[in-house]
């Protein structure tokens, strides 16, 4: 496929991307499930966010070039690779949000318990300590996943926005070559106007010539 995107990268080479993308973010998001058993890994889930956020900004980036593939059959082709992509990345998405409102819930409870224990026999604030830490870095991963969407959304609205342009300077040639090639029909219309008058007045001037002449015969002739 010869349809390149700004940074040169023709749509083949966008998609395979894009699926590259979705298997490693597939493969982070199981992981991070088997873990949250055990231990949080809040770089883990940062990572699987920015990951999401860049399959979105390709398929963003995609979404404009399928457009402009001149066969319609690989048009619809493209378009359909396209939203499928977007819509793992939107589920995949999803699961990551249902894992972060699971673990913290999961915080939220454990530190209800290490209260409860604490007003018991008084030695849990070790215990809190940790839950605390453990709070501050699941709010440091949120923190950044809201400025991954953030970046996500921008970069987004910028390539809608050269998509926009570039089809609206299709449109501006598309019409300039229809006014060009009225110009082009205009005149050779009027040249053939141009000619047909001045056959038709040698017509008139030669039939005015030989009304004359007959005139003056048929005068001569009754003499």
């Amino acid at each position: 496929m010869a349809v390149e995107g700004g940074g040169g990268s023709t749509l083949s080479e966008l998609y395979q991307r894009s699926r590259r993308l979705l298997l490693k973010t597939r493969d982070d998001l199981e992981r991070l499930e088997r873990l949250s058993a055990s231990v949080d890994s809040p770089e883990l889930s940062v990572s699987v966010r920015r990951d999401i956020s860049h399959i979105q900004t390709v398929c963003a980036e995609m979404d404009g070039l399928w457009r402009s593939v001149a066969s319609k059959s690989q048009r619809d082709l493209w378009k359909r690779k396209v939203e499928q992509v977007a819509e793992e990345a939107d589920s995949l998405r999803e699961s990551l949000d249902r894992y972060m409102q699971r673990q913290q819930k999961r915080m939220q409870e454990a530190q209800e318990r290490a209260e409860l224990l604490g007003r018991a026999n008084g030695e849990s604030s070790h215990v809190l300590r940790i839950f605390d830490e453990e709070a501050q870095a699941m709010q440091s991963a949120r923190n950044s996943s809201r400025m991954l969407e953030e970046t996500f959304g921008t970069a987004t609205a910028i390539l809608a926005k050269y998509s926009e342009q570039r089809e609206r300077l299709k449109g501006a040639q598309r019409k300039a070559l229809d006014v060009l090639n009225t110009l082009g029909l205009s005149n050779s219309v009027l040249r053939l106007v141009e000619r047909r008058n001045r056959v038709d007045q040698w017509i008139k001037y030669a039939g005015m010539i030989l009304t004359i002449i007959i005139v003056i015969a048929f005068m001569r002739w009754t003499r």
